[in-house]
C-alpha cells in the first residue's frame, strides 16, 4: 500500500500557487495573441447580443399576437431567423478563433515544459520517475487548455449577464432586485466546492502520472520481467494503481456531478419565486404578457451564465491543478548552477580538481579535498572497487552534477563560468551501455555533429574498425536500429558510439568503456577503433579491460573518492600495492600472457591452481 499511496503525494519540486499567481501566468501566455483575443471578445460581445435579442423580438411577437398586427408579427418572425442566424455565425467564429488561441498557447507551453526538462541536470532525473515527468508535458498541458476554455468561455457568460441584468432593470426593476437577492446563495454554493475541487484534481493528476510511470516502466523492463517469469506481479503492481485512480476518478466526478444541479436547484427555486410574483404583476395589469414572458426568458438567461460562472471556479480546478504542475516543472531550481555563461573557446583538455568535495546526498560522501591535474591530451585510466568515486569524476567533468566546495577548472578556467551547451560540444562522451535514437546508423552517428553530410558519416563510419562491421548491417549505414538500438548487437552499438564521437571532434573524451559484454571480432574491432578515438585528445577512461589500461598514460587507483596510487602499469606492479591487487583479481585474465609462470600470476597459486576457470603448472 506505501507503493500505491505514492502516487498521491508531490514531488519535492512541486510548490503550491495561489489563484492570482496562476492567472497572472496564464495571462503571460495569452499576451502575445492580444489582437486575436481582442477579436474573440468583440465576437463574444455580438453572440451575447444576439442571445438576448432573440427573446425580446419573442416578447414582442407575443404582444403583436395579443394586440392582432400579424403584419407585423411576420416582419418579427423574418428578423428573429436574422437573429438566430447571426448568433450561429458570430459563435461558430469565436469557436475557431478560440481553437487557434488555446492551440497557440497550448503550443507555447509544451514547449517551455519541454525546453526546461531538457535544462534539469542529471540529478533530477535521478531522483523523479520519467513517466511522471513525461506526464506533465503531456497529460497536464493539454488539461491546461481546460483553463483556456473555460475563461473564454467565462467573459462570455458575464458580458451575458451584464448584458440581461441591464435588460431586467428597464422591464421591471423590483423583480429585477428580487433576481439579483438569490445571486449570492448560487455563487456561495460553487466556492464552497472549491477547495474539495482542487484537492481531488491534484490527486487525480499525480495518480495519472504515477500509472504513466509505471507503464513506462514495465514496457523498458519488459525483457527483465520475462526472464523471471514476474509478468503477473507487475500486472499486480499495474493493477493496485489504477485501482486507486480509479477510485480518485469517481471521488472526482461525483464532485463535478454534485455542484451542478445544487446550482441549478437554487436557480430553479429563484426563477419559481420570480415567475409568481411576475404572474401576479400581469394580473394587476402592471406589466403587460409580453414583458412578463420576456423577464422570464431573461430570468433563464441570467440564471444559465450565473450558474456557469459559479460553477466555473470548481471545473476551473481541474486546469489550475494542470498548470500548478506544468508551472512547477517549469519552475524547479536546477542544482547544476553556472556562475557566468561565458562561450566556451577551443579547448586544450587540461582538467583540474581542487580541493573538489562532492556528494550525491547529504548521506552520501563521494569525494572529499579531491585533488587531480589531467594534462592536455593525456589519457588517464581511473580503476577501483564499485563505489570508489570513478563516474562520478566523469559526471563532474561534463557537468551532469553540481559538487559542493573546491573547484574544477578546465583550461585554467572554472567549469562553472562556461555556456554549457558550447562546453558541451568540445566534450565527448561514450557511456557503458550507448543509447541509440530511433532511427538509421547514419542518423544515430551525425546526432553528434547534425551539420555532417553523408560523405562525412561514411568517411567516419569507415575508419572505425576499418569498416568491416558496416558488411554485418543488412542495409549498410541506412539499417534502422530499432528503439533503443534493440536491432544491433552490444558490439554494433559501441562501435556507432565511437563513430559518433570520432565524427563531434571532442578536445575531452569520457568513456565508460564496455567491451566485456561483446564477442572477442567486435572486441578487438573496439580497441583498435580506440586507439583512434584517443588520439591527440584528454581522455579519461573507466577502465574495465586490461589493454586500454596498459595504453592510458597514466593509472589512476581510486578508493572511497581517494587517489591511494598512480602511475604507469609497470610501475604500480611493481609496488605490489591495491593495483597489483585488483590487477591479479580483476584483469590478470585478459592478459594474452595468462598462461605464464612467474610473477604475472598471484602469489597463493600452485601448481595445479585452478584460477578464472584455467589450470595453471608451475
Amino acid at each position: 500500500m506505501g507503493f500505491i499511496m505514492d502516487g498521491i503525494d508531490a514531488e519535492a519540486y512541486d510548490r503550491n500557487y495561489n489563484d492570482k499567481q496562476l492567472m497572472q501566468r496564464i495571462a503571460g501566455y495569452f499576451r502575445p495573441h492580444m489582437g486575436r483575443v481582442a477579436l474573440i471578445s468583440g465576437l463574444i460581445i455580438l453572440n451575447s447580443m444576439m442571445d438576448l435579442v432573440l427573446p425580446v423580438l419573442i416578447a414582442r411577437g407575443v404582444d403583436q399576437v395579443v394586440a392582432n398586427q400579424m403584419a407585423t408579427m411576420r416582419l418579427l418572425i423574418l428578423l428573429i431567423l436574422g437573429s438566430a442566424v447571426l448568433s450561429w455565425t458570430f459563435n461558430f467564429v469565436r469557436q475557431w478563433y478560440t481553437a487557434r488561441a488555446v492551440g497557440d498557447v497550448v503550443l507555447h507551453l509544451r514547449e517551455d515544459a519541454f525546453t526546461a526538462v531538457m535544462a534539469r541536470d542529471m540529478s533530477f532525473y535521478d531522483e523523479f520517475p520519467s513517466g511522471k515527468i513525461v506526464s506533465r508535458v503531456t497529460s497536464d498541458t493539454q488539461d491546461f487548455s481546460n483553463v483556456v476554455v473555460l475563461t473564454l468561455n467565462l467573459i462570455s457568460q458575464v458580458l451575458l449577464v451584464m448584458l440581461v441584468v441591464g435588460y431586467l432593470f428597464s422591464i421591471n426593476t423590483r423583480l429585477a432586485w428580487m433576481a439579483l437577492a438569490i445571486a449570492p446563495f448560487v455563487i456561495a454554493a460553487a466556492l464552497a466546492f472549491r477547495t474539495i475541487a482542487r484537492r481531488t484534481t491534484r490527486q487525480v493528476q499525480r495518480l495519472l502520472a504515477t500509472v504513466n510511470a509505471t507503464v513506462q516502466e514495465t514496457i523498458s523492463g519488459i525483457s527483465i520481467a520475462k526472464n523471471f517469469r514476474q509478468e503477473q506481479t507487475i500486472y499486480d503492481e499495474f493493477t493496485a494503481v489504477n485501482e486507486q485512480a480509479y477510485q480518485v476518478h469517481i471521488r472526482q466526478g461525483f464532485v463535478f456531478s454534485a455542484i451542478f444541479p445544487i446550482l441549478v436547484f437554487i436557480a430553479g427555486m429563484g426563477t419559481a419565486v420570480i415567475v409568481y410574483f411576475g404572474g401576479t404583476a400581469v394580473l394587476r395589469s402592471d406589466i403587460s404578457p409580453g414583458d412578463w414572458y420576456l423577464f422570464v426568458q431573461a430570468i433563464g438567461l441570467f440564471w444559465f451564465p450565473l450558474t456557469g460562472i459559479a460553477s466555473f471556479w470548481s471545473q476551473f480546478q481541474l486546469g489550475l491543478s494542470a498548470s500548478e504542475r506544468v508551472f512547477a516543472l517549469i519552475d524547479a531550481e536546477a542544482r547544476v548552477v553556472q556562475h557566468d555563461n561565458q562561450p566556451a573557446p577551443p579547448l586544450h583538455g587540461r582538467v583540474e580538481f581542487r580541493d573538489v568535495h562532492f556528494r550525491y546526498t547529504t548521506q552520501e560522501s563521494v569525494l572529499n579535498g579531491f585533488n587531480l591535474t589531467i594534462g592536455a591530451g593525456e589519457t588517464i585510466a581511473l580503476v577501483g572497487h564499485t563505489g570508489a568515486g570513478k563516474s562520478s569524476l566523469g559526471r563532474l567533468i561534463a557537468r551532469f552534477y553540481e559538487f559542493q566546495a573546491g573547484q574544477l577548472l578546465i583550461d585554467g578556467h572554472d567549469v562553472r563560468c562556461f555556456d554549457l551547451a558550447s562546453y558541451r560540444r568540445q566534450l565527448g562522451i561514450v557511456p557503458q551501455v550507448p543509447f541509440l535514437f530511433t532511427g538509421t546508423v547514419a542518423d544515430n552517428i551525425r546526432y553528434a555533429k547534425p551539420p555532417a553530410t553523408d560523405d562525412d558519416v561514411r568517411r567516419v563510419a569507415q575508419t572505425i574498425g576499418q569498416g568491416d562491421w558496416l558488411e554485418t548491417l543488412p542495409q549498410g549505414l541506412e539499417t534502422q536500429v530499432g528503439e533503443g538500438g534493440r536491432g544491433l548487437s552490444m558490439g554494433q552499438r559501441q562501435l556507432i558510439a565511437l563513430a559518433r564521437v570520432l565524427l563531434q571532434d571532442p578536445a575531452i573524451l569520457i568513456l565508460d568503456e564496455a567491451t566485456a559484454s561483446v564477442d572477442p571480432l567486435a572486441e578487438a574491432q573496439i580497441q583498435e577503433s580506440l586507439e583512434l578515438v584517443l588520439a591527440d585528445r584528454t581522455a579519461v577512461i573507466i577502465a574495465h579491460r586490461l589493454s586500454t589500461i596498459k595504453s592510458a598514460d597514466r593509472i589512476i587507483v581510486l578508493q572511497q573518492g581517494e587517489i591511494i596510487e598512480q602511475g604507469s602499469h609497470a610501475s604500480l606492479m611493481s609496488q605490489r600495492g591495491h593495483y597489483a591487487e585488483l590487477y591479479d583479481t580483476y584483469f590478470r585474465h585478459q592478459s594474452p600472457d595468462y598462461d605464464v609462470s612467474g610473477e604475472d600470476l598471484p602469489e597463493s597459486l600452485s601448481s595445479g591452481t585452478t584460477f578464472h576457470g584455467r589450470q595453471y603448472i608451475l
